[in-house]
């Protein structure tokens, strides 16, 4: 059986960026410029330049404004510096990375956990093949197991026909995180690798990753995701050449010198994530901050358990105290009497579940909050940067939808019913960690009023501020400015635009993905296609259409207006809410350019 992805198994994942001391010190040096800038912009606009005829319109931009100054401070917060955790040699037995093992002289034993549903069983036996070809310096007991929800004899078969273990179960209860625990219970490794259907893993995966756990203290490991099937497109001179001929390539070559390297064709989701693993998630390091992402994460074994085991505990004495509240508030006794106090334990522990894995739809930073937030033992977590396997990025935007409304909807679950930003035993620093992230994804509040607020001044010039004076641009421009200089350098030379405009499209996933969780409805769990899905997906993407319509609109109006002498608009405010529009456009327009995108091979072959 042939796969789309075949043409492309030559590639080989990035290297890690490389740490640069006089970089990181420029970096901070712009960052903390561009805060100070940002921060006399705000307190100028707060008390200087409110539009107190139309204050309706003008707090709720000024509070925009400000609520995204605070996700500005976490983001530089987040990515202030680099601490490394070096990588050492592995283990050559357990006892050199578990403290008083009984069996301290045998070779370690790691278990693959592949978990599936419905996805192709040829695609998992890929990542079985692969996974077998792990090297390791010592003698090591490595066992591989294909965790199928869908229980399909065909996923069987591959496992015989591949001699990996296959591991079942009857219900579908608590999805990928039950499929987990249930497959915990049937195994003993004493470090899980977790895969996706589609993950697979490199040769170097556990000779480079084991090491870490020679910590006591490291619960985790997470690996960078990369996706190796992603469209890279041709560059503007290779495609004006094709058209137009030498003049062609020189023109592209011309334009790329001034603006950087343009792609026509790559991929329109912006799925590369090295901008989060590499940048992000990597400078989290420094306060053992780095949460899990799932697939290509090594677990201690351990660590999963005790954790669970004081949740339930936790569980367990809470249901207790409040049995104890009801009996004795209805029975009007003081005293409980010990059979009664014993029923009602053993009736407690018998409907609470041990769930290793929490059962949620981000099972995967709900584990990682668990566990940092232990007082006991004081977990640590790392993001080792070397990519150690290959996956399949989302194909369509319906794919790329549902995985996105996944992790915001997950995440603003977790932050308004059990945030770890109150739990006990996490550091100030990791809880400002886990704050940029939830922060992030509240941001679709916010970018809503950024995109709404200038067809506000072009349709009725009703403007958020006083007036557009040279005062406005003398404080908003050396921050803006600053900022794009900061990122420019904070972000290591990776380009950072694209991400941004993603951003900034993911207001209505966001938006979506806040309103479920504030009415309290349960998230769902869809498992995310690994197939592209047929026809274009314009419904996806109708409010950023009306967007960009409405704002072109209000351009062209504001202009005929200015021009027939509507003293209403000025200058200024056409030129500062024409910029923002048109900035606007092109940041949306990437997604709706997604919602008709086709890739230039048949993905089903």
């Amino acid at each position: 059986m042939s796969f789309y992805f075949e043409r492309f198994e030559d590639r080989v994942p990035p290297e890690p960026l490389t740490h640069s001391v006089p970089r990181e010190l420029l970096w901070q040096f712009l960052i903390t410029l561009c805060l100070c800038l940002g921060a006399s912009y705000l307190w100028w606009r707060w008390n200087y330049s409110l539009n107190y005829d139309a204050l309706w319109f003008s707090i709720p931009v000024v509070m925009a404004e400000t609520l995204a100054y605070i996700g500005l401070i976490l983001f530089a917060y987040n990515l202030w510096a680099v601490k490394d955790t070096p990588i050492v040699e592995p283990p050559a037995t357990i006892g050199e990375c578990q403290e008083g093992a009984d069996d301290a002289a045998r070779p370690v034993a790691v278990d693959v956990m592949f978990a599936t549903y419905d996805e192709d069983p040829e695609l998992v036996r890929l990542g079985l093949i692969d996974a077998k070809n792990a090297r390791y310096p010592h003698p090591i007991d490595l066992r591989i197991y294909v965790l199928d929800d869908g229980r399909r004899e065909a996923m069987k078969a591959v496992c015989a026909e591949e001699n990996v273990g296959y591991i079942t179960r009857t219900t579908n209860e608590g999805f990928k995180a039950g499929n987990l625990r249930n497959a915990m219970e049937q195994t003993s490794g004493d470090f899980i690798v977790i895969c996706d259907a589609d993950t697979r893993p490199f040769p170097t995966i556990l000779e480079r990753t084991l090491g870490y756990f020679r910590d006591p203290k490291v619960a985790w490991v997470q690996t960078p995701q990369w996706f190796f099937d992603l469209p890279e497109g041709k560059t503007l001179d290779a495609v004006l050449g094709e058209k137009l001929g030498r003049c062609g390539a020189g023109f592209g070559r011309m334009v790329q010198k001034c603006v950087g390297e343009i792609r026509i064709g790559e991929d329109p989701f912006v799925n590369d994530p090295k901008i989060f693993y590499d940048i992000i998630l990597r400078r989290r390091n420094r306060s053992h901050a780095a949460f899990c992402c799932g697939a290509g994460s090594i677990h201690r074994r351990e660590a999963v358990m005790e954790a669970a085991l004081r949740s339930f505990g936790d569980a367990v004495e809470k249901r207790l105290i409040e049995a104890e509240c009801e009996v004795t508030l209805e029975s009007h006794e003081r005293e409980i009497s010990p059979v009664l106090m014993a029923a009602i334990r053993e009736e407690a522990t018998m409907s609470q579940a041990l769930t290793p894995y929490k059962f949620h739809v981000s099972e995967d930073i709900y584990t990682s909050i668990v566990l940092h937030s232990d007082t006991e033992r004081g977990w640590k977590s790392v993001l080792h940067p070397h990519v150690e396997s290959k996956m399949l990025s989302p194909q369509d935007l319906l794919t790329w939808t549902i995985q996105r409304f996944k992790y915001a909807g997950g995440s603003l679950d977790i932050l308004f019913n059990d945030s770890p930003l109150f739990r006990s035993g996490m550091s100030w620093s990791q809880r400002l960690m886990y704050a940029s992230t939830f922060w992030s994804y509240l941001g679709g509040a916010w970018n809503c009023i950024f995109l709404v607020a200038p067809m506000i001044y072009l349709f009725f010039a009703i403007a958020p501020l006083s007036a557009y004076t040279d005062e406005f641009f003398l404080q908003i421009l050396p921050f803006l400015i600053s900022m794009e200089l900061a990122t420019l350098v904070g972000m290591w030379g990776v380009a950072g635009y694209k991400s941004k405009a993603s951003y900034l499209s993911f207001f209505a996933i966001n938006l979506k993905a806040l309103w479920v969780v504030m009415l309290g409805r349960k998230i769902s769990f869809p498992v995310t296609p690994k197939d592209r899905q047929s026809g274009n997906f314009l419904k996806l993407v109708w409010p950023h259409v009306a967007i960009c319509v409405l704002t072109l609109a209000g351009l062209v109006f504001a202009l005929a207006a200015f021009l027939f002498g509507n003293e209403g608009y000025t200058l200024g405010g056409i030129i500062a809410n024409g910029f923002w529009g048109i900035n606007n456009i092109f940041a949306l327009s990437g997604m709706i350019y997604a919602a008709f995108w086709q890739p230039d091979f048949d993905i089903g072959e």
